[in-house]
């Protein structure tokens, strides 16, 4: 093996000997403990000085899939919330919201990933009424929770983590495989998006999406300290018609040929999804290019 890219990074020989040293030399270091020594020793933050040793630990367990090092046992279960259940159902008024946006409004939308009672609220109603459920995101994210003006929730948007490659995005971009590993995070992508089912509101998702894109680039950047230049979305045809990103003016590029990031030898199907962009700059492409 001459070079390989993991969790957006490249790595060469020495990199994989210099983990299977750390390994040799701390046997008895947890899983945790390895992973911060690791993104410490590489220097690897994010935009806003933290550490990014979650990253670490996602590439060092994919290495340890792949074969190439042997980490030591898990010491416990990782005690993932949502991936359980929720622990109890929150109350929540379904009582039907109908009419137009001026009906109804102003509509509030918040970003509610650092409002802990609002963040759980979102959680749980991804996990009850999304197709898709909802067991946690991984890297960064932005929640938001669309409310009437009494309050009362009516929709949520997950942004988090862009595809690591999709052929027609990056043909859309003008991307090259070198410029997609330094450019990744300057995407962030739309991985969930419910309209609660008792909500029957014309135009509000179209609405919504239009709100998003001109917030999110200061909202991402307060919390991580750069700014997105491209949003993307992957719209399961078996469900929808992807009519709210149309009327919000995001861009179909494409679609995915029903396979899955986990599917290396072309054995896993699903239902292809179309591919929908938005540009938040006009320059998008010099920049992501650049």
């Amino acid at each position: 093996m001459e070079s390989m890219v993991v969790q957006g990074r490249q790595l060469t020989d020495g990199d994989i000997e210099a983990i299977r040293e750390l390994l040799r030399e701390h046997p008895q270091w947890s899983r945790y403990r390895i992973s911060r020594e690791l993104a410490a020793r590489w220097q690897w933050y994010n935009e806003v000085g933290q550490l990014k040793d979650m990253a670490a630990r996602a590439l060092l367990n994919k290495l340890e899939g792949r074969g190439y090092i042997q980490l030591p046992a898990k010491r416990r279960r990782a005690c993932n919330r949502m991936a359980l259940g929720p622990r109890q159902i929150l109350f929540h008024d379904r009582e039907p919201i109908r009419g137009s946006l001026k009906s109804i409004g102003p509509i509030g939308l918040q970003e509610v990933s650092r409002q802990p009672e609002k963040k759980e609220l979102f959680e749980f109603f991804l996990a009850q009424y999304h197709y898709l459920g909802f067991t946690g995101t991984v890297g960064m994210n932005l929640r938001y929770l669309a409310t009437d003006r009494h309050d009362r929730p009516l929709a949520c948007l997950l942004f988090g983590s862009a595809a690591w490659k999709s052929t027609p995005r990056d043909s859309f971009i003008g991307w090259s495989p070198q410029k997609r590993r330094e450019a990744i995070n300057r995407i962030t992508s739309n991985t969930r998006f419910i309209v609660l089912p008792w909500v029957e509101l014309w135009h509000l998702a179209s609405h919504l999406l239009g709100r998003i894109t001109r917030s999110i680039r200061s909202d991402f950047k307060s919390k991580y300290g750069y700014e997105p230049l491209l949003l993307e979305s992957f719209v399961d045809r078996s469900h929808f018609r992807g009519t709210c990103y149309q009327a919000a003016n995001w861009l179909r590029v494409g679609s995915t040929q029903g396979r899955t990031r986990n599917d290396r030898y072309s054995r896993i199907q699903v239902p292809p999804k179309d591919i929908y962009l938005y540009p938040l700059v006009k320059d998008f492409r010099d920049r992501l290019q650049a």
